[in-house]
């Protein structure tokens, strides 16, 4: 079966409620339910005594209504006692202010007051727990984002960086610390990158950003761990996919039994479709093979510029299909039943305020009963020929103090290149440089402004073998260490299979717009360079007038493009449906596949007008025969393969 369901937080009601939830779970077709978040303070009312009786009751009561539990350790927002007995564990910002309890994760990851309590309480949870019938899964946590400049911190970055570069020497070195007299002479010299004068050192901003990414993983070990000695259920934590990243993903990926996001789009419309399919493609290529689940989606909510926008009739169904279209083992919500009071009274929820006689229940009720109908697709994957260029350095790199433009954004390249795939049909991968890319026919390396020698050379080897490789301004600019590259830009194996040499970068100026050769805009960046290829499109402003702005290069059996500028989004988008291709305008197409050859294809349309489908056929939702999707209509058609 596919899981449906969402937070659900009992604690915040009364028996009446519990017993029309449990009526109102069965009309929704509710099968999994994210228990005990946020319930530190009830589980562990003062330090070391627990309380289950609460949850022993609503874990039974679940479970006889035939709905399971992911079971979710409460770490992420300790409770009053804790933050008072443990002030040094508050978490302090790069300016030195330390924050107080009376929100939520307020805490430091690197503070052993706090990895002892979590254990603890993640311990006994799982003692208690862990061999329950009515737990299908845990959930460690929720959503790793919160970072920290305390005292704690500066002594596990310290120990880190030993175990790192062994030595002073060559710490020193890999920072470049000569510059501006910053060279240290003991360890004890060496902080995290706190507010200061002017520019962070760009080496000392990187290290700080994998040391706690390390830290991350460490404390989510550890409750994996200590859950793992008492339960033989899968566990995992969600992974939060915003315009900022504070882990490795793709690290945290191969951690967990299977890879969990929270999906909240920030904006509405078209581009909140567009955004439900680049979570839900990050997430497939975190989860590399195995299983992910949409863990979070707001059931009304769309945050946008301050505010808290609904969704439009139909956009549950649609967003909640875009995701299992992908790969996800099902959808869940946050939350069950909309809060009361609180922090977060104004977040939409499956039973919002006004009751289960509203539109937002009913197409909850809808979805629930659609998606128990694909059970069938669960444990089937998606395969895609295309990938976009996704690495956690390469991102934090660009998050430096000192770069020649405040413009150059890599989550706003990132999804810019999925955009233009998605809006051209095509089902992408995310892949790391240093992958194995050779099942992919197209990769598009939209910012890599670091790129480390073994990914360089292994782009290299992709196109030699027969790959086809769009690389996007700025990238392999500097190596892991955030060293310039000396002799041209970019990395030397990348130079020989792109078969260009850049000389200088001519940033532009804030909102300049110029036109290359063929009437294209462009903004933001420019470069100078050589192309020993095709130049498919030339500069004509200044300095730059005929000179190379995109080109195109065979190499080996492969071939390669380099976009030197950034195109405006028709002129972009042309230039990845030249190179790819594309399918129907505003029809969402993904095939699921199973082991046995049969498929499924999920046909999502976002048009205003109605669409024909590519092949008709019977749709699994409505169990009627299909050739044409209404507008905002959803089909999934099952395909057998023939003897």
């Amino acid at each position: 079966m596919l899981f449906f369901g969402g937070d659900y937080n009992p604690e915040q009601w009364n028996e009446a409620v519990w017993k029309e939830d449990d009526a109102l779970m069965r009309r929704a077709h509710v099968n999994l339910a994210t228990v005990g978040v946020f319930s530190w303070a009830l589980l562990e009312p003062e330090e070391g005594r627990y309380d289950f009786a609460w949850l022993d009751a609503h874990l039974d009561r679940l479970y006889a209504n035939g709905v399971a539990v992911d079971l979710a350790t409460p770490t992420a927002s300790p409770p009053p006692w804790f933050t008072l007995a443990h002030p040094d564990a508050l978490p302090v910002g790069p300016d030195g202010t330390r924050l107080v309890h009376g929100s939520r994760d307020t805490y430091c990851l690197a503070a052993p007051a706090y990895r002892t309590a979590a254990r603890n309480i993640a311990t006994a949870l799982a003692e208690r727990y862990g061999a329950h019938p009515g737990v299908a899964m845990w959930h460690v946590h929720n959503e790793y984002t919160t970072l920290c400049w305390c005292d704690h911190t500066a002594a596990a970055f310290r120990e880190w960086l030993q175990q790192r570069h062994g030595s002073l020497e060559v710490l020193n070195e890999a920072w470049g610390t000569e510059f501006w007299s910053q060279r240290y002479g003991a360890w004890e010299q060496v902080l995290p990158p706190r507010a200061t004068q002017w520019h962070k050192n760009p080496g000392q901003h990187l290290d700080f950003r994998r040391f706690w990414s390390d830290t991350v993983l460490a404390a989510y070990r550890e409750q994996r761990d200590a859950i793992r000695a008492h339960s033989d259920r899968p566990v995992t934590t969600n992974m939060m996919l915003p315009a900022y990243q504070n882990v490795d993903l793709w690290a945290l990926g191969r951690e967990v039994d299977l890879v969990a996001i929270d999906h909240y789009p920030d904006a509405p419309g078209l581009d909140a479709a567009a955004d439900t399919a680049f979570a839900a493609d990050r997430a497939r290529s975190f989860a590399g093979g195995r299983p992910w689940l949409l863990m979070e989606q707001g059931t009304n909510t769309v945050y946008s510029g301050g505010r808290i926008l609904g969704k439009e009739p139909g956009e549950i169904l649609r967003h909640t299909l875009g995701h299992i279209a992908r790969g996800s083992e099902g959808a869940l919500f946050f939350q069950w039943r909309q809060s009361r009071a609180g922090s977060e009274t104004w977040h939409s929820a499956m039973v919002p305020h006004a009751g289960a006689d509203s539109r937002i229940f009913r197409e909850i009720q809808q979805a629930g009963e659609i998606v128990a109908r694909l059970g069938e697709v669960a444990g089937s994957t998606v395969t895609a020929k295309v990938a976009v260029l996704h690495d956690a350095d390469a991102w934090w790199a660009m998050e430096v103090d000192g770069l020649p433009s405040k413009d150059l954004d890599y989550h706003d390249a990132l999804r810019r290149a999925h955009r233009a795939l998605w809006d051209a049909g095509i089902t992408a991968d995310f892949a790391h440089p240093e992958h194995d890319l050779s099942r992919y026919r197209f990769v598009v390396a939209p910012s890599l402004f670091l790129l480390s020698d073994a990914g360089a050379e292994n782009l290299r080897d992709y196109v030699a073998g027969g790959g086809r490789l769009l690389v996007q301004y700025c990238s392999g600019v500097v190596n892991d260490r955030l060293h310039a590259r000396l002799g041209g830009y970019p990395a030397l194996p990348l130079r020989e299979a792109l078969g260009i040499r850049i000389e200088e970068h001519r940033p532009l100026r804030r909102d300049e717009v110029i036109v290359l050769s063929d009437g294209t805009r462009a903004t933001v960046w420019s470069e100078s360079l050589r192309a020993d290829g095709e130049a498919l499109l030339t500069y004509t402003h200044g300095m730059l007038a005929g000179k190379p702005a995109l080109t195109r290069h065979r190499f080996g059996a492969g071939e390669s493009w380099y976009l030197s500028t950034r195109l405006d989004d028709s002129g972009y988008a042309a230039l990845i449906t030249q190179i790819v291709g594309s399918g129907t305008p505003g029809l969402e197409s993904v095939t699921r596949h199973a082991q046995d050859g049969t498929r499924w294809q999920f046909f999502l349309n976002h048009d205003v007008d109605p669409v024909s489908l590519p092949e008709p056929g019977l749709d699994l939702l409505t169990g009627a025969h299909v050739s044409e999707l209404p507008a905002g209509g959803c089909a999934v058609l099952r395909k057998r393969r023939t003897p």
